[in-house]
């Protein structure tokens, strides 16, 4: 422990952690995103998955235990995410204490740029987006158990929509620069593999992108209804 310790203490400890728990993030998000779309299929296939979510593990463990579990995993990554990514900006504010009078190549790619605030507005919709569908407080007409019901009202508003198309477009930057960071500091840096690396983020984060408008524009064009 003492070891793990004295290595995160490191900017490369750093950056490793932040490459875990992003990945560990990133495949919430995916699974996320698949579940989402199950909107398609209908009422019935849509609330079947909600509700086998709250199921995971029986009879092993009891309802909704193992959601809560993955939830604190989730959390803890989060926690583990931000603390790394805050500890890393202020070593490096301290070590550049006056600005590049020209920004350096990595900083001409705009997903770069607003990688921190664009990591804030994720945190804002994260929040937002559980005490709309998970506390249903933001909800205008919340029934707890229907899914499916909660995600059709929920997107009737242009401005809600609008609210999680923002958002997913900040969540396609962050991925897009995230992953192709991530795998650099894992040791996929060689120029063999430059290319596809950048190219696999990319690939990854627009389906992302893809995926998760898909339900609030399907919702509000009437297609899930």
């Amino acid at each position: 422990m003492r070891r793990v310790a004295a290595f995160y203490q490191s900017t490369v400890g750093k950056k490793v952690a932040m490459a875990i728990t992003g990945f560990i993030l990133v495949g919430f998000v995916i699974g996320h995103m698949l579940g989402n779309l199950k909107a398609f299929q209908g009422a019935e296939k849509f609330n079947h998955y909600a509700e086998g979510l709250r199921e995971l593990g029986a009879p092993f463990f009891g309802h909704g235990q193992v959601l809560w579990l993955v939830r604190i995993a989730l959390i803890v990554s989060v926690g583990a995410h931000v603390l790394a990514a805050a500890q890393l900006t202020l070593r490096s504010w301290r070590a550049r204490p006056a600005k590049y009078h020209a920004a350096p190549h990595l900083e001409l790619s705009y997903a770069s740029r607003t990688m921190r605030w664009g990591g804030v507005i994720i945190a804002g919709y994260v929040a937002y987006h559980l005490m709309h569908f998970t506390l249903g407080n933001a909800h205008p007409d919340f029934l707890p158990g229907d899914a499916y019901h909660n995600l059709v009202v929920g997107f009737q508003s242009p401005w809600v929509v609008a609210v999680y198309l923002v958002a997913v477009a900040m969540l396609t930057f962050h991925l897009y620069h995230g992953i192709w960071s991530a795998l650099q500091t894992l040791g996929a840096s060689h120029p063999a593999v430059n290319r596809w690396r950048r190219g696999a983020a990319a690939a990854l984060a627009l389906v992302v992108l893809t995926g998760f408008a898909a339900v609030p524009v399907g919702v509000f064009a009437g297609i899930i209804r």
